[in-house]
């Protein structure tokens, strides 16, 4: 873990709006507290914790019984997947969604614009520890934007000698009043895998995605924008991508709340993922020297 009282990252604070600060578990993360927004980024994972417009509730859901400790994965907000996305196929050894979330990531440069928006580079490159898990060097960089939207920007770039393939998702976690009132819009007619049925290939309808039961759904060839609607919250949030042509939606319910240590049996009404990514069939083949970039805009509003 990386000391916030050093001075690398006491160069990068930005007086009065971001500072390096422990977080939950002792771990490092950076506190940013604008006119417009506040947010909770961890150097662990690169991850986004909270976010927080002016005038609004916290966007994000985080579980109460998240572990909070080097190399385990935070149960919410924003985890980053890479270099695949769920469980490594052929791989049942590898770590659930790659190891990045795990890893603790270098601060690259920290800036406000004139809108008041911070704007922080988190960077991850590979090294042994990488290497025994996928054989491939990379730089992976997180651009992240805490202003009056949060923007998330996934950048990998190849430094090797060889192509390579790779999945990626910025795994987002709504924080809703109740799973079973809301709506998801912008799927409508587009096909999705259902993880609780097989994997089984199936067609979204024209109306809106409503929670019934548990929700797994990978939407691949999707370019669109989502609008999660939360009647109850009084608001809805719009998800903007580009880069990406795969959509995840994902609630665990009753079940599957259960099972998971680090998520408690009675939280699954308050969260909805919807996911950024490129998975399965949208996985990402990059050259040598080339450079591929995923981005996210969330906004809310009434």
């Amino acid at each position: 873990m990386t000391d916030p009282t050093t001075d690398p990252l006491r160069a990068f604070e930005i007086p009065g709006l971001a500072c390096f600060e422990p977080g939950a578990g002792g771990l490092t993360r950076l506190a940013i507290s604008t006119p417009v927004a506040e947010a909770h980024i961890y150097l662990q994972g690169a991850h986004v914790t909270h976010y927080q417009p002016a005038g609004s509730a916290p966007v994000l859901f985080v579980s109460a019984r998240s572990f909070f400790e080097n190399g385990k994965p935070i149960r919410g907000g924003v985890p980053v997947c890479f270099p695949w996305f769920a469980n490594r196929a052929g791989h049942p050894e590898s770590p659930a969604h790659g190891f990045a979330r795990t890893r603790e990531w270098e601060v690259e440069s920290l800036a406000v614009d004139g809108n008041q928006t911070v704007l922080a580079v988190l960077r991850l490159s590979a090294d042994a520890a990488t290497r025994a898990h996928w054989p491939h060097d990379f730089v992976l960089r997180h651009h992240i934007a805490i202003g009056a939207q949060l923007g998330m920007m996934l950048e990998v770039e190849n430094v090797s000698r060889e192509p390579f393939q790779f999945e990626e998702a910025l795994h987002t976690y709504f924080a809703v009043d109740d799973v079973r009132e809301v709506s998801v819009i912008g799927l409508g007619h587009s096909g999705y895998l259902d993880k609780t049925d097989a994997f089984r290939p199936k067609i979204q309808g024209p109306e809106a995605l409503r929670f019934t039961g548990e929700t797994d759904r990978t939407f691949e060839h999707t370019l669109a924008t989502c609008v999660l609607h939360d009647p109850r919250e009084g608001r809805r949030i719009v998800v903007e991508k580009s880069g990406s042509a795969t959509t995840v939606v994902w609630n665990p319910w009753i079940a599957k709340a259960a099972a998971m240590p680090d998520f408690g049996d009675d939280e699954w009404p308050r969260m909805a993922c919807i996911e950024t990514a490129n998975a399965g069939a949208n996985a990402i083949t990059l050259a040598p020297g080339e450079r591929h970039s995923m981005r996210a805009v969330v906004s809310v509003g009434n």
